[in-house]
């Protein structure tokens, strides 16, 4: 199951972005509003959980900078990845889009294919507004 966010456009330069993204501290300020648990467990890694979903655990995998940052899941029980590619706008600007790729089977997939996209929307509207 593959499911993609709009592209926003982020007024930091893609080496920014991409240096906040690999840095998992800042998730924290990327979050929706009913997060009701985020947990720095290593420099590479972090927990949260949203009211009403189960803890997820996600590490970063890969960085290809500047131009994507790759967490995975910490557990293999919900295998999936998420994908930020990062398009260089001009010094000042970028454009980032999420792309959220899991391996579910088709009844998980449509339980969870709304709750994703909503979670995908909130991360990217929140990256727009970055400073």
């Amino acid at each position: 199951m593959q499911i993609e966010s709009k592209k926003v456009n982020v007024k930091r330069s893609a080496q920014d972005l991409c240096s906040y993204l690999s840095d998992v501290k800042n998730f924290e300020e990327l979050m929706p509003e009913n997060i009701s648990k985020f947990e720095v467990l290593s420099e590479k890694s972090f927990v949260f959980a949203l009211k009403g979903m189960p803890e997820i655990g996600l590490e970063v995998k890969e960085v290809e900078a500047p131009e994507k940052v790759v967490l995975g899941a910490i557990s293999d029980k919900i295998p999936f990845q998420l994908t930020a590619n990062i398009n260089e706008i001009d010094e000042g600007n970028s454009e980032a889009e999420l792309i959220f790729n899991g391996d579910f089977n088709p009844m998980m997939a449509m339980m969870i294919k709304g709750p994703i996209t909503k979670f995908l929307e909130t991360l990217t509207t929140n990256l727009e507004k970055l400073q």
